[in-house]
């Protein structure tokens, strides 16, 4: 039962190894390699041999499976360069099997002590970054050498010899336990270790040893389709498509099993050595020949899981991929599209605005409530999506965009909630009154709109590039923005003076609309106080005009 257990908390450590080195790569490099898995690669060899760097530096062919799966379901990344790039993924996994199985067991010690020093002295930087994954590493080295010690002694078990002697070479009944020893250890990489220790002590064939490593692909490749479930169709085809490979290299084996061994028999080789050069050459060879079909099998995978509408009239978060809060700069960078998404429902709210004051419209349409009810719940999805991140693991710099971000979703927020008000009341005064502004109330009403919609998209653009020439530009908007405001408030009162009829009527409407538009323009122009590094970059308070809000 110790041995058993031994063997389990070697694979456990393995497991945690290598996500440690694919978090803190991802930290450190993550938009490296978001911008070069993220381009739209025409060229199959490009993006083949994109999979193999990646992978090979992240550890894991699942992790670049989440990578891509998340670009494809943003819109990043079209399905054909995807699964050329999950080819390539397959051959680095095995290249970095073949790696960690050399002799380097004086590099874990070593790799740990220094990984330690370094992160926890630099945490914050990518020095600590780079230490967390040496720690993941040294981990990994020495996982894999706790699983040879731990399955030495059950290999010796007589349950144990006669369970394997059950399988005798049926190449199906292997890669099931294949997929079922890398579903359970959550890894291929430990699956295809555990049977080259098992053939090497001649506790398994060597033709149930090849059935074992396929099938340990396989169940890679069924893991990274099942953590694909929650993500939308188009992201979900790259998994399928991975896993479609898998099996078209199982059937392809088939007819060429009997003499693959015959021919590995007759190497002076270890069965150990030999289990990790299968692994290597299948991969290499299955990914080369299947590497042409990539354009077949992106249409089967469109047609076998197509995209479905959305139906259920809210809107929903399209960049928020759960797979990428490991990634910061990745996390952030979804964030910042749904904010920016966030920004042009407002938009559109506040534009047409512009037609209830005119009288060309009903002022609270189902559109309107529609596109109310959606800011809403996008500001919810973003609000916990910046949630889930460790915030004590970002840099400063990714921290100081953290903020920013839920400042500017709190500011679109609190603005949707403010045009919703205001269209209220137009609709009361309109229906309810029955009272009309006068034609001049109306055109500087129409003129500070057409201001503030300007002021709207200068302030995303400002978020979204955070240049400071464009901030500047903001401020002075907004200077300009208040001097207009008060203007037209004393022209009003002076067509008060004059006994104006209608601008008697709505003179309340009319000035509270003008204050309402000057909170808005001070929560659209907050963003240019965090460019510009001002001390006063709060999301409520604006030079002290938004603080009602």
């Amino acid at each position: 039962m110790l041995t058993l257990l031994n063997l389990l908390s070697a694979v456990a450590l393995l497991i945690w190894g290598t996500h440690i080195v694919r978090t803190g790569i991802l930290r450190v490099y993550g938009s490296n390699l978001r911008r070069v898995l993220g381009q739209n690669m025409a060229r199959r060899p490009l993006a083949f041999a994109a999979g193999i760097v990646v992978t090979a530096m992240v550890q894991s062919s699942n992790a670049t499976a989440m990578l891509v799966t998340s670009f494809v379901g943003q819109g990043l990344m079209a399905l054909t360069p995807a699964l050329a790039i999950m080819l390539g993924a397959d051959v680095g996994t095995a290249l970095m099997a073949r790696v960690l199985t050399l002799d380097l067991s004086w590099l874990s010690p070593l790799l740990i002590f220094l990984g330690v020093i370094f992160f926890l002295s630099r945490k914050q930087t990518r020095a600590g970054q780079l230490g967390r994954v040496g720690i993941g590493l040294g981990l990994i080295i020495l996982a894999l050498q706790l699983i040879v010690e731990a399955a030495a002694p059950i290999t010796h078990a007589q349950g144990v010899k006669i369970l394997f002697a059950s399988l005798t070479g049926d190449i199906l009944l292997d890669a099931l336990i294949g997929a079922l020893f890398a579903l359970i250890s959550y890894s291929s990489l430990a699956a295809v270790l555990l049977t080259a220790t098992l053939a090497g002590a001649e506790v398994i064939s060597l033709p149930v040893a090849i059935g074992l490593v396929i099938g340990a692909n396989i169940g890679s490749g069924l893991l990274a389709f099942l953590s694909t479930s929650m993500q939308n169709a188009a992201g979900r085809q790259v998994a399928l498509g991975s896993l479609l490979y898998k099996l078209i290299g199982l059937l392809l084996i088939i007819p060429v099993l009997d003499p693959l061994v015959a021919w590995m028999d007759s190497l002076a080789l270890s069965p150990q050595e030999m289990v990790i050069g299968f692994h290597l050459l299948y991969n290499t060879l299955r990914c080369l020949i299947l590497l042409i079909t990539v354009g077949p099998m992106a249409q089967l995978c469109a047609w076998l899981l197509p995209e479905r509408p959305d139906t259920n009239g809210i809107a929903r978060p399209r960049h928020l991929d759960q797979t990428a809060l490991a990634t910061p700069s990745l996390a952030l960078a979804n964030a910042v599209r749904e904010t920016l998404r966030m920004g042009d429902l407002v938009d559109s709210m506040l534009a047409a605005m512009l037609n209830v004051l005119r009288g060309t419209q009903t002022a609270l349409t189902q559109e309107m409530r529609r596109l109310s009810d959606d800011v809403e719940a996008l500001y919810n999805a973003i609000k916990l999506y910046l949630a889930q991140m460790p915030r004590e693991d970002l840099s400063e710099q990714d921290s100081q965009r953290w903020a920013e971000i839920i400042e500017l979703a709190i500011n679109l927020k609190l603005a949707s909630d403010l045009i919703e008000r205001m269209l209220r009341k137009v609709q009361q005064q309109k229906t309810s009154q029955r009272r009309e502004f006068s034609d001049v109330g109306l055109e500087e009403l129409a003129g500070l709109h057409t201001q503030l919609l300007a002021n709207l998209r200068l302030g995303l653009s400002v978020f979204l590039s955070a240049d400071p020439e464009s901030a500047r530009q903001l401020l002075r908007e907004k200077r300009r923005f208040r001097a207009q405001e008060r203007r037209l408030a004393h022209a009003h009162v002076s067509r008060l003076q004059r006994k104006v009829v209608q601008s008697i009527e709505t003179s309340s409407l009319h000035l509270e609309l003008i204050a309402d538009m000057k909170r808005l323009n001070s929560l659209f122009c907050s963003s240019a106080y965090v460019v510009l590094g001002s001390a006063d970059t709060g999301a409520l308070v604006v030079d002290g005009e938004a603080h009602s809000e």
